[in-house]
């Protein structure tokens, strides 16, 4: 297994990896809406949901792959009516239509309005 890092989304807020990589399988953590450079998180969902993507793909990247290369996401709302808004901005991003669960859930960390994460292939 190797573990995957990037400046580019945000470090880990707990004891794990942004992203693990094992044979031609990589695995994000989920990916809140943070700037990797601030840490600040926009406020609408739509702004959320872009970061959030942007974040996914940085470690993708990082591990060799890319949003074309996805098969599976999970994807947590705070809010189930913010639905629309996110499947807007996401169908931009994962264009092959992977696989998906999205639901809502009680809080996320920090306070976010949405968190991706994604299973790809290298």
């Amino acid at each position: 297994m190797k573990v995957i890092e990037t400046n580019n989304a945000p470090a880990a807020v707990g004891p794990y990896s942004q992203g693990m990589e094992t044979g031609n399988i990589v695995f994000t953590s989920g990916q809140l809406p943070a700037d990797p450079a601030t840490g600040n998180m926009p406020e609408t969902i739509e702004a959320q949901a872009e970061q959030s993507c942007r974040n996914v793909g940085a470690v993708l990247e990082a591990a060799g792959s890319d949003f074309t290369k996805v098969v599976k996401t999970t994807c947590f709302l705070a809010d189930i009516s913010d639905f629309g808004a996110f499947n807007a901005v996401y169908e931009k991003y994962f264009v092959s239509k992977p696989a998906r669960s999205c639901f809502a859930v009680k809080d996320l960390p920090k306070g976010a309005l949405c968190e991706i994460e994604a299973i790809a292939e290298k």
